[in-house]
């Protein structure tokens, strides 16, 4: 692995001094960061039974079935659990080689996504898949192929990244090569059409980038573009403007376009400090759309009140200080792509989570995006946990490493 490149740039953010040895770097891998997913996934398994019991009663598709979505999830947290497993055996230098090809592999799955007959259109989305009785999401792995993409594009890309090279190099060799690419990869996602995989996907590439020290003059005309052209793609399509003008006061049409955030909102208030009590929502019983996905958050905030809520933060935030020191024992070890991997995952789960939970809170507008380990949803579930698995596999070769064994 080239010494130059990236590495040169890694002081602005990684101090590249000798990683103290730790008592906990000699267990085989963080039991906090595993501890904190599974408290996530557990509580998710248990809010998604009580926020869907009313859904799945009233719904001839469930069979009237109280614990339908509760069998479901289920079945995807144990998928999403093997698959993890899985991908905990896989080595990251194997991760680097196959970021290309996994890459491409999901551009693929995004274009087939579109063909007519191909793609299963929900509420006016075509984002899935059929697979006999499941359906898949390609969007929700193409955030972890991107992931992998941008940790392996900044590596290899290095030299042309950072500020001692001339603009105009950089600018054509380092970073128009990957904007091209995102912009097909957001056109793709705009055409099913998901605005909200869209952007957790460009804050994913672009977040990479600046970890791996992309000329300043960049980051700065990137901080002036990216908001103008979000700006653009709300005003193109008039659903998103509505939306975008709706959280503003979702009062002033509480039955039409406000009907959701207002009753989100309702779900807040009523929830106070402790909560109403497990499965004693009122919001949930066919008022609140989406209950079990997009806005579980409310429902948690209802039934276990502003607690429920700080529990929920704190363990995102605690995963989001993980992937952050992992990625910094890694950058120490001089382990490039195991930094920017780790950086990587937080970032996607710190952006979507961020998102979701300012959607339920009326300060952002409606995503489409679920709460990540925690909303139903199997696609979402198992790239999840693959995810968390792959930052567990950096932190156990940081590990291996600082004992003196090879990876």
């Amino acid at each position: 692995m080239p010494r130059d490149g990236l590495l040169s740039t890694l002081p602005r953010f990684y101090p590249l001094a000798a990683a103290p040895r730790e008592s906990r770097a000699m267990l085989a891998y963080d039991p906090t960061l595993a501890w904190a997913a599974l408290l996530l996934l557990a509580t998710g398994l248990v809010m998604v039974y009580s926020a869907s019991i009313a859904t799945a009663e009233a719904s001839a598709y469930t069979g009237y079935r109280p614990w339908y979505f509760l069998a479901r999830h289920a079945l995807f947290i144990a998928a999403g659990l093997a698959a993890g497993l899985i991908a905990f055996q896989v080595p990251v230098r194997a991760w680097r080689a196959l970021a290309p090809y996994l890459f491409v592999a999901g551009a693929a799955l995004l274009i087939v996504v579109l063909v007519p007959g191909v793609g299963r259109a929900i509420n006016g989305s075509k984002r899935w898949l059929t697979l006999g009785v499941v359906n898949v999401q390609p969007s929700e792995f193409m955030k972890l192929f991107v992931v992998f993409y941008a940790s392996s594009y900044a590596v290899r890309r290095a030299a042309f990244l950072h500020a001692e090279q001339p603009l105009k190099q950089t600018l054509l060799r380092g970073f128009l090569p990957l904007l091209a690419v995102m912009i097909a990869i957001g056109a793709l996602l705009l055409h099913e059409p998901d605005f909200g995989a869209c952007v957790v996907i460009v804050a994913i590439a672009f977040g990479i980038l600046f970890l791996g020290g992309l000329d300043w003059r960049l980051l700065m005309g990137l901080g002036v573009l990216l908001p103008i052209a979000l700006w653009v793609l709300i005003r193109m399509a008039p659903y998103r403007l509505q939306r975008f003008t709706g959280f503003l006061d979702p009062w002033a049409d509480a039955y039409g376009k406000g009907y959701q955030l207002s009753h989100s909102l309702i779900a807040f208030g009523r929830g106070e400090w402790f909560g109403v009590g497990l499965g004693a929502s009122v919001e949930k019983l066919l008022y609140l759309p989406e209950a079990h996905t997009d806005f579980l958050l409310a429902v948690i905030a209802e039934e276990l009140g502003f607690a429920g809520v700080i529990a929920v933060i704190a363990l995102f935030a605690w995963l989001l200080v993980r992937a952050y020191a992992i990625g910094r024992q890694a950058a120490r070890l001089e382990r490039p792509f195991a930094a920017l991997l780790a950086h990587g995952i937080g970032i996607w789960l710190g952006i979507q989570a961020f998102i979701n939970i300012g959607v339920n809170m009326g300060v952002l507008p409606t995503k489409g995006l679920t709460l990540p380990l925690l909303s139903f949803g199997g696609s979402g579930i198992v790239a999840n946990c693959v995810a968390i698995a792959i930052l567990l596999r950096v932190d156990y070769e940081n590990r291996r490493l600082l004992r003196g064994f090879t990876v």
